[in-house]
């Protein structure tokens, strides 16, 4: 759990996971087999329609929450069953541990729950003078560690044999080897006696059916099934986002968890339970049944018009699985009580704003947890929704505020990089990049070479290079972003060469600023629509068919951002449709509107890998027009393992979180090296800094390109 005040503190503490070497490599061995294990048990299956019907199921029952609340009590009481509702955690506990006093119960057993780990009822139990007894093998070794899980499917995943080895032998007092299936027979004799010996057994459930009253489990592990037949009590505690009208709609869902969570086509245990059962250890002859439906939110939380969706989560950790933060530090530092994306979201809604505020902050807004979310989750939008909430609710830190302000100035803004740019002169090697960092930067940010700001912005060199297009086929205006404008205009410009030689005019209106993206990141929401509007005002004179930028982030906010910024705003909601509608990023122009041939390029056979920028290929949807414009510029394309993963750049994500950044930059350098590649090209100017500098600071012999250049210097000279 999270127990520290400040983002220093936090920090420190995700230094700390990074410096874990084992944690590191067990979760990085994870998400490398992860995504092939999820393809292999989809395939042949339409993924996107499955996770729409899970979507429309979760929504049509959260708009009945209680209806169907109200149908499972009554036909539950109709078999026997004992219903509770508990409005608070500490409400839930209190029912669960009187059910155990007023039953004669001391020793409990428990399989796994999520809905349990929220609630901390092991802890309210064990102060009642209750014995509770962790079944699941992973749940067992961290409530024998005294930790929380790491993951919500795996919970011991950050967990070396040689440590589980050293903590048996702690417990039985005899020394246990390492071997893993030796180490699973001591968990198994142990815990066997604790089956039998139990008065009470406490689960929790996948489903709530509201036709027949029914549980539902799934489960890899026979242990939920002993604890739910062999004590004389079960009481399940079951979220009230669990509750489904029937069987039908339960069995729709299973088809995708168990695939989403571990590639797996079915879990080894899937249990219905509907009502008591014969129990000769019961002094009625039968089982004492209780279900214990917790609120703690949900209610109000289903009827938020922005955040009802994230109780559509079926709980598979998915969005842990593809988190590229995650993946370095683990579900501790990545999370309170439910890790990933999703656990950045509620735990500010179940424990408070408090425990979310510093989590929050880190999300590298990649959106992996998005494009492999179960139930269709819009995950980045809502952390994202959620950090502005907080910093509305409290303060916005200055450093937010003054990056807010400023992009909502364009002159300012753009004088402040003039000025920088005549003041760097001291500092910048011979090299082409910064010798020294910035002061306000600290040693950690010195993972990468800096570059400066160019000489001569794209804005100032447009009209001398405007091309001039006869009989044009489209019509375009460009959109540069800061980065590309003040930073890198070279790409800009191989981008306007390459649209004017196959027929595209291109527009540059000048009033056009950053795209606002760094202000929403950084919580900074009315700044960000400020910068919305301006932008779209901008725009608006030109008569064109396509807005297109050379950079994925930009792509992604214009198009999908814009018009969820502005859509309370009545004088600008339909000018951001229609904005939105006309973006389309370079490559996709390129290869899928112009149409560009292969013959008008000279095969030079340069070995070549590609980095997907994380806007492009999940936001944008973007994934095979870059590799056909690669073939088509006679590059020998070489696909790298893990093309689509994050660079780690995130825009002032790298600059908050700087050696999370490094890590994952590492990562994706030595993935690139593995390819053997002469030269790594990709479509984002930020990711473009990240691959570059990183390459230049380790000496690596490899030319990073925005991939406008790369086609630019392969034309056949005409």
């Amino acid at each position: 759990m999270q127990t520290v005040t400040s983002l220093k503190a936090y920090k420190a503490n995700v230094d700390k996971a990074l410096r874990n070497r084992f944690q590191r490599q067990a979760l990085d061995n994870f998400a490398v087999a992860y995504p092939t294990g999820r393809a292999n048990a989809f395939a042949g299956m339409n993924i996107a329609e499955l996770v729409d019907k899970v979507a429309d199921i979760k929504d049509r029952t959260l708009s009945r929450m209680d209806e169907l609340y109200a149908q499972f009590k009554a036909n539950a009481e109709k078999k026997g069953i004992h219903v509770h509702l508990a409005a608070t955690a500490l409400e839930a506990n209190a029912i669960i541990a009187d059910i155990a006093k007023t039953g004669r119960a001391t020793r409990i057993v428990k399989s796994k729950s999520m809905t349990a780990e929220e609630t901390l009822l092991n802890h309210y139990l064990e102060s009642e003078g209750l014995e509770v007894t962790e079944t699941d093998l992973g749940e067992w070794i961290i409530q024998l560690r005294h930790e929380g899980p790491t993951h919500m499917v795996m919970p011991a995943i950050h967990l070396s044999r040689h440590q589980v080895a050293d903590l048996f032998s702690e417990v039985t007092g005899k020394r246990q080897e390492t071997e893993i299936e030796r180490l699973v027979k001591v968990a198994r004799r142990e815990l066997r006696q604790k089956y039998v010996e139990a008065d009470m057994g406490i689960s929790g459930a996948n489903f709530a059916l509201s036709d027949t009253a029914t549980i539902g489990l799934t489960t890899n592990e026979g242990n939920a099934r002993l604890v739910t037949t062999l004590p004389r009590i079960h009481v399940a505690l079951v979220g009230l986002d669990k509750l489904l009208p029937s069987l039908e709609d339960a069995l729709h869902i299973n088809r995708v968890l168990p695939r989403n969570a571990t590639g797996q086509q079915i879990t080894s245990y899937v249990t219905w339970i509907t009502g008591p059962t014969p129990c000769a250890a019961a002094d009625s002859g039968r089982k004492e049944m209780h279900i214990v439906f917790l609120d703690n939110g949900r209610r109000a939380l289903a009827k938020d018009p922005v955040f009802s969706q994230v109780l559509r989560c079926v709980r598979c950790g998915a969005c842990a699985n593809v988190c590229p933060v995650y993946r370095m530090v683990g579900g501790h530092q990545y999370g309170h009580i439910y890790i990933g994306a999703i656990g950045l979201i509620v735990t500010y809604f179940f424990h408070g704003r408090d425990k979310a505020k510093n989590l929050v902050q880190n999300c590298i807004n990649c959106g992996a947890c998005k494009a492999v979310c179960a139930a269709g989750i819009d995950l980045p939008r809502l952390i994202k929704e959620i950090h502005a909430r907080i910093q509305d609710e409290t303060d916005h830190p200055l450093s937010s505020i003054l990056l807010g302000k400023l992009l909502s100035h364009r002159k300012l803004f753009h004088q402040l990089l003039r000025t920088a740019q005549k003041a760097q002169a001291p500092v910048v090697g011979e090299n082409g990049y910064l010798r020294h960092l910035p002061l306000i930067l600290s040693k950690e940010h010195n993972f990468r070479a800096l570059p400066p700001i160019a000489k001569t912005p794209f804005r100032e060199r447009w009209p001398e290079i405007k091309p001039s297009v006869a009989n044009p086929t489209q019509r375009v205006a460009l959109f540069a972003g800061c980065v590309q404008d003040f930073v890198y205009p070279e790409q800009l410009e191989a981008g306007v060469a390459l649209m004017a030689r196959f027929g595209a005019a291109v527009e540059f209106p000048m009033q056009q600023s950053c795209c606002g993206l760094p202000a929403l990141m950084m919580g900074e929401k009315a700044a960000a629509r400020d910068v919305a509007r301006r932008n779209i005002l901008a725009m608006r004179g030109s008569e064109v068919d396509q807005i297109v930028t050379l950079c994925a982030s930009c792509a992604s906010h214009l198009k999908h951002n814009y018009p969820q910024l502005l859509a309370d705003d009545p004088a600008m909601r339909e000018a951001a449709e229609r904005f939105s509608e006309k973006v389309v990023a370079f490559s996709s122009f390129m290869n899928d509107i112009l149409e560009i041939p292969a013959d008008a390029f000279r095969s030079s056979g340069t070995q070549t890998t590609y980095h997907a920028p994380c806007h492009l290929c999940r936001c944008m949807g973007v994934k095979h027009a870059p590799h056909e414009l690669i073939r088509k510029a006679g590059l020998a394309f070489v696909p790298a393992r893990e093309e689509e993963t994050c660079c780690g750049f995130g825009g002032s994500y790298s600059g908050k979180f700087p050696q999370i950044s490094a890590q994952i930059l590492e990562s994706k350098l030595a993935d690139v090296a593995a390819t053997g590649a002469d030269l790594l090209v990709t479509e984002c100017p930020g990711c473009v800094m990240q691959l570059r500098g990183g390459a230049e600071k380790k000496g690596m012999k490899l030319s990073v390109k925005h991939i406008a250049e790369a086609m630019v210097q392969a034309l056949e000279k005409t």
